[in-house]
This record gives structure tokens, sequence and C-alpha cells, in this order.
């Protein structure tokens, strides 16, 4: 059995990449985003209409801020197509304007509730420290606290508040798993 040019081979790579990325835009252009990290069940996801309320899942591009361009050198988030180089996250809202949020070694409070599974862990996989805050704040206009629904999420116990303006798209599970 004669076997195939490695140039063969490179071309159908090339052409399965090549469809791959043009069936995930299409797929972002019909409002559909994939989720296959822990910080939310695993899963397609379309965007809804309307503005993102305190509950909602939503899609961000975070900004290019140091937590942020650390986390995408570490690769906690992936390179993609927002203006900071990475991709959307997607994270639900637990906080919004008129919200005290208060983030500690014991995890995150809004409004005195402590968040549960919400401590922030010390070091990631790979054993590097991760980003440590001990702050308060109550969140002014155009705020929000993201957190992932894990205790694995990379989210804003380690990075705080970000611009309701980040937010690309409230979500909503298609299916999961």
């Amino acid at each position: 059995m004669k076997r195939p040019s490695f140039a063969k081979v490179s071309r159908y790579a090339v052409c399965g990449v090549a469809g791959a990325m043009i069936a995930m835009l299409g797929a972002k252009a019909a409002g559909l985003r994939f989720n296959a990290t822990p910080s939310i069940p695993v899963g397609v996801y379309r965007a809804t209409g309307g503005t993102a309320q305190k509950g909602d899942l939503v899609a961000f591009c975070p900004p290019a801020a140091p937590p942020f361009l650390e986390a995408l050198r570490r690769r906690y988030i992936e390179p993609g197509d927002c203006p900071s180089g990475s991709y959307e996250m997607m994270k639900r809202i637990l906080a919004a304007k008129g919200d005290r949020v208060e983030i500690g070694g014991q995890g995150v409070r809004i409004n005195g509730r402590l968040v549960p599974d919400s401590a922030p862990q010390l070091a990631d996989g790979a054993g590097r420290a991760l980003p440590r805050l001990n702050a308060a704040w109550t969140l002014g206009d155009g705020e929000i606290l993201v957190l992932g629904d894990s205790a694995a999420s990379f989210d804003g116990r380690y990075f705080g508040p970000i611009s309701a303006r980040q937010v690309t798209a409230s979500i909503k599970p298609v299916v999961t798993w």
C-alpha cells in the first residue's frame, strides 16, 4: 500500500484546521460560543439579546490589564480575537452597581455573605503563585464582579471587578455536559 506524501498529509491538515476555524467563526457569527473550561459547565452556549443582569452568564473580553496578560501568558485563558489578545472568557455576574464586594483569603463576600467555594487558590496546577487580592469595594455604575461556577476558575477573586463594557454577550446553555 502506498503511503500518502508528506505534502498531501500537510494539505489535509491545513484544510482540516482551516475548516475548523471557518466553522468556529460561523458559529460565533450565529451567536454560539463553546466553553471547554471548568469555569462554567463545558458545552455550547448561545448569545441572547438584552442587557446582562446579576446572575446571568456572560462572555466578555478581558481588558489588557496585568492579571489578564499574565493569565494569557500562563494559558489560563487562550489567545483569541479580543483587543487584549485573548479569547472571550465566560463567567457569571455575581455583583453589580451598589453591591459591597470583599475579596480575601476566606473568599468573596457580596453584601456580607460569603460565596460558597470562593476561597482563592494560592497556586496554580504548576505551583506558580496566583494573584492575591485583599480588598473591598462598593461597585459603581458600570462595574461588575464575575465568578466561575467552579473553585478552579480564574475569575474575579484574582482580578477584582471589571467594566460591564467588557461584556460581549449574555449567554444561555444550548447543550452542556
